[in-house]
């Protein structure tokens, strides 16, 4: 599937240098497919911040981006090859879901406070890819039990709409699914904040 994009950017030669950084990260098998191409055109506008292109796809520059798709379908290593596009103001870091709740097990509410407002001896806020959410589980910190990930969602909403800090999510989850687990409000404020960009649901695991 070929889409035609109108930028100042050449997008075949960005995918091809993608490719290279690829193959540098995970190794000689690594490879972009075409059909991949539709979904990371969209993740290339927005980190390089084309604006002309996003608009075409309809993809806010002010918001974080949350990838979705299928076990095995790559998200994870896109997120981290986009790391290298994003300028400089822009730049974040990947965080695992399962090890942020790893954290709360030994750190407790710190780890709230740490993935949101920022460490207590850091004044800034972060950009913050958390990836594959919905792989953490609700764990007890003392006998409490704590939805972590939305407590950090919410908390990441706040600091959305008082600093433009964005936030960045991969899950295999749906709309429907993310509700359920981290409820109502989450769901809403995660509308506000992201911009979808989904892989199909059939799409084949590329770790076979």
């Amino acid at each position: 599937m070929e889409t035609e994009i109108k930028s100042h950017y050449n997008y075949e030669e960005v995918i091809l240098w993608l490719e290279k950084k690829g193959v540098d990260l995970y190794g000689n098998h690594f490879k972009i497919l075409e059909t991949d191409h539709p979904i990371i055109y969209k993740l290339i506008a927005y980190f390089l911040k084309d604006e002309a292109t996003c608009f075409q796809f309809n993809i806010d520059l002010n918001k974080g981006i949350l990838l979705s798709g299928p076990v095995g379908c790559g998200k994870t290593s896109l997120m981290n090859l986009m790391k290298h596009l994003a300028p400089t103001e822009h730049k974040f870091f990947v965080k695992p879901c399962r090890d942020i709740s790893f954290e709360f097990i030994q750190d407790g509410y710190l780890i709230i406070h740490k993935y949101s407002k920022g460490k207590l001896y850091e004044s800034e806020p972060k950009t913050i890819c958390f990836d594959d959410l919905g792989t953490e589980n609700n764990l007890k910190y003392f006998g409490n039990e704590c939805n972590i990930m939305a407590e950090i969602l919410l908390s990441r909403y706040d600091i959305f709409t008082s600093k433009k800090i964005q936030t960045h999510i991969t899950t295999n989850l749906s709309a429907s699914e993310i509700e359920n687990i981290y409820g109502n409000r989450v769901r809403s404020r995660l509308r506000e904040m992201i911009n979808l960009i989904g892989f199909e649901r059939n799409i084949m695991d590329k770790r076979v």
